[in-house]
């Protein structure tokens, strides 16, 4: 047990402490140091037993003092250091009624959104109703019912990411024209739209997720000259009367014949969008009977219209979130 010069000199050091303190941590710490539950003042109440009667009642009178008055010092330090801090704050928080108001920065609907938007007002003039469609899809929608069988050579070209041995992230919206068919009635007028996932390497026409338009048109005596009229009158009122486009022959096995739209941009023929006349299999799992009616379906990409629109070089630039890009539209 410490004699009574050692509990003076304790409660100078606390003291001390105390003034010493120049945030409420730091206070607080001090307080942990000599009044906490483990600090010095309660090590020594401990010890109190072990003293005679006497000294017990010396020391603890003294040690009851010495308590009261440093938990008054430090409730004293406490109020000044808030009211410090209040001050600093208040000051900080002024507010100069006589500035000019700073300028609110309004968002805008990204080049892609807008360039979406646009291609579904373009094809809903032409009587397309529009529809939406869900991201995750059945191997069975996305491939078999789209004349993709398991062992389909077609899959390796848009392997996608699988979810489960079933599910998938769709490669492409033409999977929503294989579910409208299902239960619907010809004649149909359809579009979709959304995000479609492949695992292809960026470059400056390829990302692994790009944004897809399908459309798809059932009646009878539909010919590939309506296919042609409907993509052609897409690129004139999309590009203007000047743009420059061909289709050439191609390949997909839900079409047949197939062929590719292309535009003119950046010196080069660019791949715009797949098209063909389905694949009499195609309507045959949707229940439609492909003796009576045919079908044209095409994908457009979003994406590359929108590069062709507004002479962007680059399609990685549409998801760097760059201003000097996003801003200029």
């Amino acid at each position: 047990m410490p004699s009574m010069q050692e509990l003076e000199r304790i409660h100078q050091e606390a003291v001390a402490a105390i003034e010493a303190a120049r945030t409420v941590n730091d206070l607080d710490e001090v307080k942990r140091r000599y009044l906490g539950r483990k600090g010095i003042l309660a090590q020594l109440f401990t010890e109190l037993p072990t003293l005679s009667a006497d000294q017990r009642k010396r020391v603890g009178e003294r040690l009851n003092a010495l308590q009261g008055e440093l938990t008054e010092n430090h409730g004293q330090k406490e109020a000044a250091l808030r009211q410090q801090l209040q001050a600093v704050r208040t000051q900080a928080e002024v507010l100069d009624v006589t500035l000019p108001g700073r300028r609110i920065r309004l968002g805008r609907r990204h080049v892609l959104t807008r360039t979406l938007e646009e291609m579904e007002r373009i094809f809903f003039g032409m009587g397309f109703e529009v529809v939406e469609g869900t991201e995750v899809e059945s191997d069975e929608f996305n491939f078999e019912r789209l004349n993709m069988g398991r062992d389909h050579p077609a899959r390796d070209a848009q392997d996608s990411f699988y979810l489960s041995d079933d599910l998938l992230l769709r490669t492409h919206t033409t999977v929503v024209d294989a579910r409208v068919m299902v239960g619907r009635k010809p004649p149909m007028r359809i579009l979709n739209s959304g995000r479609c996932y492949r695992r292809d390497a960026p470059d400056a026409t390829h990302m692994p997720v790009f944004h897809q338009v399908d459309g798809f048109m059932v009646g009878e005596r539909i010919t590939f000259a309506d296919l042609r009229g409907v993509l052609a009158s897409f690129v004139r009122q999309m590009f203007g009367p000047q743009a420059a486009y061909r289709f050439v022959p191609s390949y997909f096995p839900f079409t047949e014949p197939s062929a590719e739209l292309l535009v003119w941009f950046g010196n080069r023929w660019l791949e715009l969008a797949g098209s063909g006349m389905f694949h009499p299999r195609v309507l045959e799992m949707a229940g439609i009977d492909p003796t009576r009616y045919t079908a044209f379906a095409f994908g457009l990409g979003v994406d590359r219209p929108a590069m062709v629109r507004y002479g962007i070089p680059d399609i990685r630039l549409f998801w760097e979130n760059d201003l000097r890009l996003l801003e200029q539209f």
